[in-house]
């Protein structure tokens, strides 16, 4: 290290392949085939709107650690505040938040080595590395000169939105979009001249979540959107068909449901109509909320059915786990954490009534590991409809993304996954993403190739596959054309 306190970037070309040389050498064989591959985000958290306006980003701090949620909870875990990452409380009963991008990114810095061996760091030296050039490592004592480096180059027309979107060879983005979202920003994209493919997708789950103090708003600004009025569950499902029509034309492929348990059960129309009606009455309680919840998976699955969008199911987070954050600054602040999961049983009624219909097809994610080669896996490897989704947030790190390789493969083989998704906030990470996971699934299928499980023809269709065209199948982009305006 220098007397300055600065020691250089440099990321190894055999990062994550195997110390073993046979191992190594077919590794970077099959990763150099994958590299340059067009990248698929099938499912992700972008916001539309910056691609809408394509303005400049504003600055580092904003762009890099507000919306990312992997850096700041592990600060806050440390005792960072979230005020001095320029996170403001919607109580105001805090300290104000820090207004100041450079003090913000000066803490940053002072802290990055907290994500030291975490994937994060991982994806945070790629990108500091390949997209904006920065060649010393981050720190306190580099923080100054970093930031600066990187305004420097956030001011230039190739780092604006779309130059970015072409520059990291994105064939795909879908973002995730509230059932009542307007879309206006997706509209927007359609009527500009650019040609760069950003698709919706269907996210209803506040209209399942009859027990939120916040439903019954969900459910009015269901009925202005849709312009109809809603009284009873009937209503209800002809809106939502409606909505998901409009999603559709605007090159939807897929819908996304959060659940912490993956529950379903077919109720009476009768029943369901009745929960729908304490709901209107606001008495639903956590009870009536799981058995609606579990009777409009059924319903989404029947719409998937009929108008082919893809269904996709997470299922074993506890959302919102810290009740002070989640009070003083909203949903979604890092503070969502894995609960145990269980699919065979609670998956029966839907899988038996769509399980078996080659026009469905869901995409299973979790995030309770032990389930992956119990019942993910044989679930998959059995039912013409399921696949199973990549290692999604704890779990999308060097070592998890092996466990899901080595436990689901032998009874699901690859060909039951969806392929890879980075399903981020944090534009600027996609490529870091995607690149992890292509080297981490060249070193996994070169171990096979070094015991002789397949051959370098096989390892080489197969990288692919995992990389791009599962992906691209698995959410049926292939089958769409989309309608743009000249």
């Amino acid at each position: 290290m220098a007397k300055n306190g600065s020691a250089p970037l440099a990321l190894n070309e055999d990062r994550f392949f195997s110390s073993d040389p046979a191992v190594r050498r077919v590794a970077r064989d099959l990763y150099a085939e994958t590299k340059a591959l067009p990248l698929v985000c099938p499912h992700g958290h972008v916001d539309p709107r910056i691609l809408a306006e394509d303005s400049q980003f504003p600055e580092p701090a904003s762009l890099l650690i507000t919306p990312d949620h992997y850096i700041f909870r592990m600060l806050y875990s440390n005792g960072v505040p979230l005020e001095a990452l320029g996170i403001g409380s919607r109580d105001k009963s805090g300290p104000s938040p820090e207004l100041d991008p450079r003090k913000v990114w000066q803490v940053f810095g002072d802290n990055y080595h907290l994500f030291r061996g975490t994937p994060t760091g991982v994806w945070l030296d790629y990108e500091l590395h390949e997209l904006f050039g920065v060649r010393v490592k981050l720190n306190g004592t580099t923080a100054a000169r970093v930031y600066d480096e990187i305004s420097e180059r956030l001011r230039s027309p190739e780092f604006r939105p779309r130059a970015l979107f072409e520059r990291f060879r994105i064939e795909v983005l879908a973002t995730t979009d509230r059932a009542t979202d307007p879309l206006e920003h997706h509209q927007a994209i359609r009527n500009s001249t650019w040609r760069g493919r950003v698709v919706p997708t269907f996210r209803p789950d506040a209209a399942f979540r009859i027990a939120a103090p916040e439903w019954r708003a969900e459910l009015a600004a269901l009925e202005s959107i849709d312009g109809s009025s809603i009284r009873n569950l009937s209503e209800f499902l002809r809106a939502l068909e409606r909505r998901r029509a409009y999603f559709r034309s605007l090159g939807a492929t897929a819908t996304d449901h959060a659940v912490v348990e993956a529950y379903t059960e077919r109720l009476a129309d009768e029943e369901a109509d009745r929960l729908f009606q304490i709901a209107r009455e606001g008495e639903a309680t956590a009870g009536d909320q799981r058995r609606f919840e579990s009777h409009m998976l059924m319903e989404m699955a029947r719409m998937s059915c009929e108008d082919g969008l893809v269904m996709q199911l997470h299922a074993g987070a506890f959302r919102d786990h810290n009740d002070l954050i989640a009070r003083r600054f909203g949903p979604d602040m890092g503070a969502d954490i894995p609960v145990p999961a269980e699919f065979t049983r609670n998956m029966r009624a839907l899988l038996n009534a769509y399980g078996n219909d080659r026009r469905f097809s869901i995409i299973l994610f979790t995030l309770d590991e032990s389930t992956y080669a119990r019942e993910l896996a044989p679930l998959a490897g059995h039912y013409p409809a399921v696949k199973l989704g990549p290692p999604w947030w704890f779990n999308d790190s060097i070592e998890g993304m092996i466990r899901f390789r080595e436990t689901t493969s032998e009874t699901a083989g690859i060909y039951n996954t969806a392929g890879f998704n980075d399903d981020t906030r944090a534009f600027c990470s996609i490529p870091a993403r995607h690149d992890l996971s292509r080297r981490i699934d060249a070193n996994w299928l070169a171990g096979l190739v070094a015991r002789h499980v397949i051959d370098v023809a096989d390892a080489r269709e197969m990288a692919r596959a995992l990389a791009y065209d599962l992906a691209r199948q698995s959410y049926r982009f292939e089958s769409v054309v989309e309608v743009r305006k000249p």
